[in-house]
């Protein structure tokens, strides 16, 4: 299992970059490789919501299941992200990566935003021997996200979207 963590300030109070995070219409602009993530069920916030988010790596689109398992208004989000079984719950099939997004305020309308991914790479040597490949990839991607997500709700904050959508 390997773990990366990164954080960053961004220009939005916690509230702001919060509500724009919650919003699942908006993971597609932010989340690297997201193509499509829609809600599976009733829910499409909070913890529970379950959605299927559809990949897209280059010329492979996978669909994977994606579950927010732990979710504090205004302070965490946390996504469990696992591959599709049919016909089986989403809690017995084994997790790809866990992503948590973390949201601290800072002073002066700015928040920080941590983002910590946990993910398992097969297991024997194949594994081993892609287990570099995969952290860097991983890394990549966590950096790459936070960095989208930061601009994207900093121009949110820059726009009068927030009093209707929060």
């Amino acid at each position: 299992m390997g773990h990366i963590k990164y954080a960053s300030d961004v220009g939005a109070p916690v509230e702001v970059a919060f509500t724009y995070t919650d919003n699942h219409q908006f993971v597609p602009d932010w989340a690297f490789a997201v193509a499509g993530f829609e809600p599976i069920g009733d829910l499409d916030h909070g913890q529970g919501a379950v959605f299927e988010t559809t990949l897209r790596i280059g010329f492979w689109h996978p669909t994977v299941e994606c579950e927010i398992t732990e979710y504090r208004r205004n302070a965490v989000i946390e996504y469990t992200l696992r591959r599709r079984r049919t016909g089986k719950p989403a809690p017995t099939c084994t997790p790809l990566a866990v992503i948590q997004l973390r949201f601290d305020p800072l002073g002066y309308g700015r928040a920080v935003l941590t983002s910590e991914a946990e993910y398992w790479a097969p297991r024997g040597l194949t594994g081993h021997l892609l287990n570099r490949m995969l952290t860097a990839a991983v890394e990549s991607a966590v950096k790459r996200t936070e960095s989208q997500l930061r601009r994207e709700i900093e121009e949110f904050h820059g726009t009068d979207l927030v009093g209707r959508i929060a």
